[in-house]
């Protein structure tokens, strides 16, 4: 009776590190160049960042080799800053931009890099498990148009709701 379930829940958790259809991460990804602050420029709306504005990613070095990922936002019912820090290793090659990533304990989810900015690192676009994740990041609060243009185009083109997006708004923290 117990191996079923065992393997019901190790299936289910490896499902949370697929990647939807057409979703390819990026190759030659350095990973020093990640690192640092990026601001959320738009997501797919989901309930561990609902309410939120402001958003920013902090990435760093871990001891063990994995990232340490600070996420926070601005409550936009109180104001107040939230906060959640989690860890973050590559699923292939160090040199690819897939990642899983933990907020709860040994419950990891994709963070596919789809599309990045190689010159500067600039800009990504990431991918969760399916269509339901989707991330602009850049160092800056806002992009240009030309950025966000191929963003809604590649991520529509990959089968993400693209009329669903949430623009964060930065307001005076950007």
């Amino acid at each position: 009776m117990r191996l079923p379930l065992i393997v019901f829940i190790c299936c289910n958790l490896c499902a949370c590190l697929g990647a939807p259809e057409g979703v390819v991460p990026v190759k030659n990804f350095d990973v020093d160049r990640y690192l640092g602050v990026w601001y959320e420029v738009a997501r797919l709306d989901h309930s561990f960042e609902r309410g939120l504005d402001a958003v920013s990613a902090e990435y760093s070095m871990r001891d063990d080799g994995g990232l340490r990922v600070v996420n926070s936002g601005r409550s936009a019912a109180t104001g107040g800053r939230e906060q959640a820090v989690g860890r973050a290793y590559f699923v292939e090659a160090e040199d690819t931009g897939y990642l899983k990533v933990s907020f709860f304990g040994p419950f990891f989810g994709s963070y596919i890099i789809f599309d990045l900015d190689r010159k500067n690192y600039q800009y990504a676009f990431v991918a969760g498990n399916t269509t339901d994740y989707l991330w602009l990041l850049s160092r800056t609060p806002e992009v240009s148009e030309q950025v966000m243009q191929d963003f809604l185009e590649q991520s529509a083109a990959l089968g993400f709701d693209t009329e669903a997006l949430i623009f964060v708004h930065h307001g005076d923290e950007g």
